[in-house]
């Protein structure tokens, strides 16, 4: 089971897809959303998830004051499933725009509106450094100059190789999952 962990839509339990995605367990996002809350990098921000699956990373955003998010997924499946989760949280957060894009990554990018202040990038862990090295590249060009991007991989994946203009901040393990905190340059 899939929760909202904190904020306006607390406890609200998420639909997840019945396969092709791996969620982030509820563990590992509130110790993420614990770290940018104290950072003061969700209110208001402008976020952007990137390879959304339930959605569950936005929208644990929206519900803990982000002012809009963008939730992009490819798969059919997946993406119905996010936009049924953005109708819920839409419902116990009135005013906060959720739009989920059913696209690939890559083609979102080329023609996003940004500026985005907080992005989520949780590609399938077998998703090659290379397209994820491309997809970081179209991303830099949709940032703000304070954004911060969560780029979750699987502990075993080598150190994320970035476009010139992005620089790793950081990173955290949990298990089998670590989050590199990047931002521009």
């Amino acid at each position: 089971m899939t929760r909202i962990i904190s904020g306006r839509a607390g406890s609200l339990t998420l639909a997840v897809p019945d396969a092709g995605t791996r969620p982030t367990s509820d563990r590992v996002r509130e110790s993420l959303f614990g770290a940018l809350d104290a950072a003061g990098l969700v209110d208001g921000a402008a976020v952007l998830d990137v390879f959304a699956g339930s959605g569950a990373l936005g929208l644990e955003a929206i519900s803990r004051g982000a002012a809009s998010a963008d939730l992009v997924e490819k798969a059919p499946r997946a993406a119905s499933v996010a936009e049924r989760n953005a109708r819920a949280v839409a419902k116990a957060v009135p005013g906060r725009p959720v739009r989920v894009h059913r696209a690939a990554a890559d083609a979102y990018l080329r023609s996003a509106s940004g500026p985005f202040d907080l992005v989520f990038v949780d590609p399938p862990y077998d998703l090659d450094d290379d397209a994820l090295h491309t997809t970081l590249a179209a991303l830099a060009l949709c940032l703000s100059p304070d954004a911060v991007v969560i780029v979750e991989r699987a502990s075993r994946s080598a150190r994320p190789t970035l476009p010139a203009g992005l620089v790793i901040d950081r990173s955290r393990t949990y298990g089998d999952t670590t989050l590199w905190w990047v931002r521009p340059e």
